[in-house]
């Protein structure tokens, strides 16, 4: 076993930022390190930057200390060689931390021609052995990126075999159900590349039992009380005859692919204890508010464990990390073996007892304003998280909203869709000192309110803090995981089925039009040869303002 890398090697927090706003917001709440990407050049074609959003974003984080990786991870196709040659003197000219990459080819280029910048292997890459990890080093690679298949024990000895490289491993966020995201499901269900960030979760959506008759045609099979015991799914893979596989589905059929959220919270000092360099959270495409409570969580975790890493607990910072939206939690492959609780079988929707109410925009002198982000009644409860990790959050209930864009106007209710401001006064901190109200919510700061959930939702919630239980093994709840499972099912109701069908468009219609990278749809389809034009005259990093697609 390696020795404490505690002293010698400090683990930073690598937080994903998907626009400007939410970089600024990692970097508020304690970010040592962003990782970022335009959208034609990364895995997020999601991606809210311009190529002058990220000059402004490195310029900003670096004035405040924290690092900047820039994503160069798809697996190019000939249609991208050509913009490689400006997007790396762009790159030589921002001079990012580091670059991830996930191509061979591509690592090449950037090496050949801009030998000065660091060279990070993506989590594409599947780097799971120090063989390989020893192979990117001998290549000129600064940080490789494990992949979320390699278990702690794989990490260990990686670590104590490669100790002259950095290395990063995933500790939070979504995960994909195939090796490392290498992924054609999305490719085939929704013509929609996942290798060039363009994945519509095909794996999370809703599927149906059918039966083929002899004669050809296909009849669905309705589960009823009467019928439901004489019937078993199963599964069964060509070159394993004799081995089925059971699949459970009932009235509200079957959700066979959708992983819970990781969380290595539980077992965070073990990365600490043995020196992984870079810690990384999943989510360009969340929120600023979730972006802000994950970072809060970890950034408190990090810097409690290396001030006492013998009392350290997860507990507390577990409460935290509830606050955002997630699909429930497990620990992965962490410890070798991936167990059924790591999936969510019947209820796929990601949620969270808190949501995204606003975010402070301007400090004035005698109180705050907030851009609200969802409708807020009288008497909601807001709670202001602040981005130092030793201050307490400040819970506020207004009854009644002071329009900062509309002077004198008080309404009842505010909503984000429409662009409301609220001007709060420092007076209705009516326990709060104002100075520390100032000094603790500055510009960036978030604020939630509770979320209004469902009884199915809630029974989720205890579903999933039970099955967490049992994998990190305490087995005396599995007979309480079972009870759970069964209420959770009885109260979801056939009437769920409609709102839960529903899945993403196939075929043009169900193409943005503004050029997503990894769309096979805009690529490809004669509709939109002309957009396909266009694009190629917009800057590097920019879209296509709206659907350009031609009726043929």
């Amino acid at each position: 076993m390696p020795k404490d890398q505690t002293q010698t090697r400090r683990s930073e927090l690598l937080m994903p930022a998907g626009s400007l706003e939410r970089l600024k917001v990692a970097v508020l709440y304690g970010a040592d390190a962003v990782y970022l990407g335009t959208p034609d050049m990364s895995l997020r074609t999601k991606s809210k930057f311009s190529l002058e959003d990220v000059k402004e974003g490195v310029a900003f984080a670096h004035a405040h200390g924290v690092r900047v990786y820039l994503t160069l991870n798809l697996f190019t196709h000939n249609k991208d060689v050509e913009k490689l040659e400006s997007f790396i003197e762009t790159l030589k000219d921002i001079r990012p931390d580091g670059v991830i990459i996930a191509d061979p080819g591509v690592f090449n280029y950037v090496r050949k021609h801009a030998p000065e910048l660091n060279l990070h292997i993506s989590t594409q890459a599947n780097v799971c052995s120090w063989l390989t990890v020893d192979y990117w080093k001998d290549m000129g690679a600064e940080l490789v990126v494990l992949a979320r298949e390699v278990t702690f024990a794989e990490m260990e000895e990686i670590r104590e075999k490669c100790p002259d490289i950095r290395l990063e491993s995933f500790v939070h966020g979504a995960m994909c159900m195939t090796y490392s995201g290498r992924c054609l499901l999305s490719n085939f269900m929704a013509e929609r590349g996942a290798n060039q960030g363009n994945c519509a979760n095909s794996c999370r959506w809703h599927y149906k039992v059918h039966m083929k008759l002899k004669d050809g045609t296909i009849k669905e099979l309705p589960l009823t009380e009467e019928n439901l015991e004489l019937f078993e799914f199963v599964l069964e893979e060509g070159a394993r005859p004799g081995e089925f596989m059971p699949i459970e589905e009932d009235w509200r059929g079957s959700y066979i692919l959708n992983s819970k959220d990781m969380c290595l919270m539980p077992k965070l000092n073990d990365l600490l204890r043995i020196g992984v360099d870079s810690l990384k959270v999943e989510g360009r495409n969340k929120s600023p508010y979730y972006v802000a409570t994950v970072a809060r969580a970890y950034r408190r975790a990090i810097d409690d464990y290396y001030a006492d890493p013998e009392n350290w607990s997860p507990d507390q910072y577990m409460d935290e990390l509830v606050g955002a939206t997630n699909r429930g939690f497990t620990i992965a492959f962490h410890e070798g073996r991936l167990q059924n609780y790591a999936h969510n079988y019947d209820h796929t929707k990601a949620m969270a007892p808190w949501e995204f109410a606003g975010m402070i925009t301007e400090v004035r002198e005698d109180g705050l304003v907030m851009n609200v982000k969802n409708r807020l009644d009288g008497g909601d409860v807001l709670e202001f998280l602040p981005s130092d990790p030793k201050a307490e959050p400040v819970l506020l209930r207004l009854y009644e909203y002071e329009l900062a864009n509309k002077p004198g106007e008080i309404a009842d209710y505010v909503v984000g869709s429409r662009g409301d401001q609220v001007f709060i006064p420092f007076t209705a901190f009516d326990r709060e000192d104002p100075e520390a109200i100032r000094r603790n919510f500055p510009p960036f700061t978030i604020v939630r309110s509770e979320a209004m959930l469902t009884d199915d939702d809630w029974r989720r919630f205890k579903l999933d803090k039970t099955a967490q239980k049992i994998e990190l093994g305490q087995d005396a709840y599995k007979g309480a995981y079972r009870n759970q499972v069964k209420k959770l099912q009885d109260a979801i109701g056939s009437e769920q089925m409609e709102k839960r069908s529903k899945t993403s468009r196939s075929g043009a219609a169900g193409c943005c039009g503004r050029g997503c990278n990894g769309c096979l749809m805009f690529w490809n389809d004669p509709e939109y040869a002309k957009a396909r034009e266009l694009l190629k005259q917009k800057k590097m990093g920019e879209m296509l303002d709206r659907d350009m697609r031609e009726k043929i």
